[in-house]
Order: C-alpha cells, then sequence, then structure tokens
C-alpha cells in the first residue's frame, strides 16, 4: 500500500462515517487526495461518504477551463461535484492570497453538510512556507504555528492529514499513478510572497539543510504548544475579568504583568471576531487604564474600540452621529400600531395601543433596571410623537424615583457609559420628554393603573439588532 493511501487510511479511523469533503482545485495535491480517497472508497478501506467541492475564484482565464477538468475527473471516479463561483474584493489592502484563501474557505462551510470534514491536501512544504511567511510578517505563536492538522471551520472540522508528507511524496504518488493535473499559471509568478519563497528561499534553505523542512515543522509544533499554554492561562484570565460579556475589570486588568494584559487582550478580541491590534494599540490601551477615574478614554483596535468608563473595559464598534437625527411617528388609526427602523443598527422601536390588563400582567419592573418595553399613557390630538437622540437637558421624574431631576443627572444616576448616553431613543409628545426607551418613562406619562376609566395605553418596545 503507498505511503498516501496508508496515511489517509489510518488518519480517517478517527472519524467514522463522517462525511469528507475534499476541497478540490485540480492542482497536483487535490488531484492526489481525490485519487487516493477515491481508491480507499473503492476498495471498501474507508467508511466515509465523500463529496468534492470546486471553488471558481474567475481570477484566471482559465478558470472556465479548471472546472471542466473537475467535473471530468470527478464523473471518470464516480464522486459527487459541486462548484461554486466566489466574487474577491480587492479593494482593500488584503493580500490576493488571503482573500482568495477566505473566500474559499466560506464557500467550503456553506456547501459542506453539517459536522462534515473538510479536507485539503496542505503537505509539509506548505507548512514551511507558511512558517516563513508568517516572520515575515513578525506574527507571534498563534501566527508561527501555522496549519494544525485539525481544527475548527465553523460548524465543520478542517482536517490536513497530510501534513506530516513532503511534497515530492504526493508528486511520487501521481507520477506512479499516470495522473494529470493542472498547473496555475500563477504558481510561479514570484511577485507573490508565497511562491518567491517556494522557488527562490525553500531551495537554497533544504539545499544546505536537507532536513529543514522537517525541523521547520517541529518548530511550528513548539509554536502550537506555546500558544495553547498561552490561550489556557487568557481563559483564566478572561474569568477573572469579566464583568460582562463585552466589559472587563479594570482593576483586575491592573493587577496583571504587561505580558498577560497583551495575551489575554488579543484572546478576548479574537473570541468577539475582532481584528488582530498591534503592540502599539496594545500598549495604548494599557496606559489608558491608568487615566483619571473621571475620563473615558477610547483607543481604536482595527475594527473595534477599547473604551474605558469608570471600573470598565467596554468593547464597542464604531459609532456614527446620530444626535440630528428624528422622527415623527405616524400611529395607525385602526390599531394605534408603528414601529421606527433606529439608525447605526440599533434595531427597532415599535409602539402599539394596548390594555391595561396586560400592563398589570408584566409590571413596570425595577427601579434602574434596563426595561426594553415601557407602557405609556395614549398621546392627545395635540401630543405628536417624535423619537430623537437629542436633548436639552430637561428636568424629568423617572417613574422609579420620587424627585425631578435634569436629564443628565438621571442619565448618569443609571450608571450609563457616556457613548450609550448619546444612543438613547428618547420619545417626545410634543416638546416634552416623556421616556427614554430603554429604560424609564416619566411618571406623569404613565399607563393608567388597572381600574381607572381611560384603559388604553401605549406599550413601546425596543427591539436592539
Amino acid at each position: 500500500m503507498s505511503l498516501i493511501e496508508q496515511t489517509l487510511e489510518n488518519f480517517f479511523r478517527s472519524y467514522p462515517k463522517k462525511t469528507v469533503v475534499i476541497a478540490y482545485s485540480g492542482g497536483v495535491d487535490s488531484q492526489v487526495l481525490l485519487y487516493a480517497l477515491a481508491r480507499l472508497k473503492q476498495a471498501k478501506r474507508l467508511d466515509n461518504p465523500l463529496m468534492v467541492c470546486h471553488i471558481n475564484h474567475g481570477l484566471s482565464e482559465n478558470a472556465a477551463l479548471w472546472q471542466q477538468s473537475a467535473e471530468f475527473e470527478c464523473q471518470k471516479l464516480g464522486l459527487e461535484l459541486i462548484c461554486r463561483q466566489v466574487t474577491l474584493d480587492v479593494s482593500g489592502s488584503q493580500s490576493l492570497e488571503a482573500l482568495a484563501r477566505e473566500a474559499r474557505y466560506q464557500a467550503l462551510q456553506q456547501l459542506a453538510p453539517k459536522g462534515a470534514l473538510i479536507i485539503t491536501g496542505h503537505h509539509s512544504d506548505d507548512q514551511g512556507e507558511t512558517l516563513l511567511l508568517a516572520l515575515k510578517r513578525g506574527a507571534g505563536l498563534k501566527g508561527l504555528s501555522a496549519m494544525a492538522s485539525v481544527s475548527a471551520l465553523g460548524g465543520h472540522t478542517l482536517v490536513r492529514p497530510l501534513l506530516a508528507l513532503r511534497r515530492r511524496d504526493i508528486e511520487d504518488y501521481a507520477r506512479g499513478h499516470q495522473l494529470s493535473w493542472i498547473e496555475d499559471e500563477s504558481n510561479s509568478d514570484t511577485r507573490f510572497d508565497r511562491n518567491f519563497i517556494r522557488h527562490q528561499i525553500m531551495p537554497l534553505l533544504t539545499g544546505r539543510w536537507p532536513s529543514m523542512v522537517a525541523t521547520m515543522g517541529r518548530s511550528s509544533e513548539h509554536c502550537r504548544e506555546g500558544q495553547e499554554l498561552l490561550t489556557e492561562l487568557a481563559q483564566q484570565d478572561l474569568a477573572q475579568t469579566t464583568l460582562s460579556a463585552r466589559v472587563l475589570s479594570v482593576p483586575e486588568l491592573a493587577k496583571l504583568s504587561k505580558a498577560r494584559f497583551n495575551n489575554l487582550l488579543r484572546y478576548f478580541l479574537d473570541q468577539h471576531k475582532c481584528l488582530m491590534p498591534s503592540a502599539e494599540q496594545l500598549n495604548q490601551v494599557h496606559v489608558q487604564l491608568g487615566a483619571p477615574a473621571d475620563k473615558t478614554p477610547a483607543v481604536k483596535m482595527a475594527d473595534a474600540w477599547l473604551r474605558r468608563y469608570r471600573d470598565g473595559l467596554y468593547l464597542t464598534g464604531g459609532f456614527q452621529d446620530i444626535s440630528s437625527w428624528q422622527q415623527q411617528l405616524l400611529l395607525d388609526a385602526a390599531d394605534k400600531a408603528a414601529t421606527i427602523e433606529l439608525p447605526d443598527h440599533l434595531g427597532t422601536l415599535s409602539f402599539s395601543s394596548s390594555n391595561v390588563k396586560v400592563m398589570a400582567e408584566h409590571g413596570l419592573g425595577p427601579a434602574k433596571q434596563e426595561r426594553k418595553t415601557l407602557y405609556l399613557r395614549l398621546p392627545q390630538a395635540s401630543e405628536p410623537v417624535t423619537v430623537k437622540f437629542s436633548h436639552q437637558n430637561p428636568r424629568c421624574l423617572p417613574d422609579y424615583r420620587r424627585h425631578s431631576r435634569p436629564l443628565k443627572k438621571v442619565l448618569q444616576e443609571l450608571a450609563l457609559p457616556p457613548w450609550l448616553r448619546q444612543r438613547i431613543p428618547f420619545i417626545y409628545y410634543g416638546e416634552t420628554l416623556v421616556a427614554a426607551a430603554g429604560y424609564f418613562a416619566c411618571k406623569d406619562y404613565l399607563a393608567p393603573k388597572p381600574g381607572e376609566n381611560n384603559r388604553a395605553y401605549l406599550k413601546v418596545n425596543w427591539r436592539e439588532q
């Protein structure tokens, strides 16, 4: 039995009957993978269902011919083939290789059945190239870990069972079985970093040190073990510092060494699918932990922000200026219902006329607690209803207070970070503030109590995105 087939058979013994989705480009690596798995399946040495996916990036003038070749090869082997065309957005700063890889994996996740094994033909020479690319970027342990043989990919598992084998092992198998494959013309273009490393750097290294590829693989494994320890430490530190899903405790963060702080922040941002920050950005956040308590410093981290308020470090997105936004409410004459789309991904605000019995069941809720549903008396004909995010700091009497206060003081009382105070939908009857959606209704505008003559009221619900 060949080394390739034995390696694949041994690997899939640990994953009986799971569907295997072959990422098939038609190049020599995926061609060998396709052929070897088909042989194992035909010989009944593999009980996994096989599915083949070809992703057409449309980057080459030969892309249509490659797809036709994929269809022909799968037809010969009696295997199901699914093709997907993807479009790359090349307007950003991300490399073409990275864009293509991301689009390819996104498509594979969408095409694969739930819990499938998505398999690629990566080998140890690819691993060495990936390590050198990571070194060029100045990557940390996570980047230097290069590629794992088994890793999560959405709700699937990405597997690279040939990662311990050399490129020459794959090419020997292809020639021994007289396979034909596609040669992507871009693979010889040394303007691309990976091709430059493959064609110019790796031959020099392996010419001087023949075992270089194997030793680079060992280095990647050492980095992976180190990264696993850092992840375990970050998980422990996160448990100790978490105040809520997107808020960390500043006093607890301040107890950590600079290295542990950086490690935790990277892990925290990664958990929320944020781009990794630079060392300078992490340093800025660390410095801002010591800012005076009355300050609210904010540091932009690629596509996110870290903002400090009192004893919390908050992870937020970027915010639009919505201070001038406002919309008048047009209640339907028949059932007194309306919905307003709020700006900047703040969701919807719905209004409906209801019966007090419903209110009696739900109640107003405790003071100072976030309330997504409020109950107001119905507006009179002379009271147009408006929703806006600005205010002139009027005095107001929230339903949970005994005395009125200026609105700014009320919002401070609620311990809301300053940026959230600018994102509260305020509801006005005429020029009078009657409620802060999500937080309180003013007492004079509360819905009538059960038993009073006027039993109709306005139910306001804030559904955030």
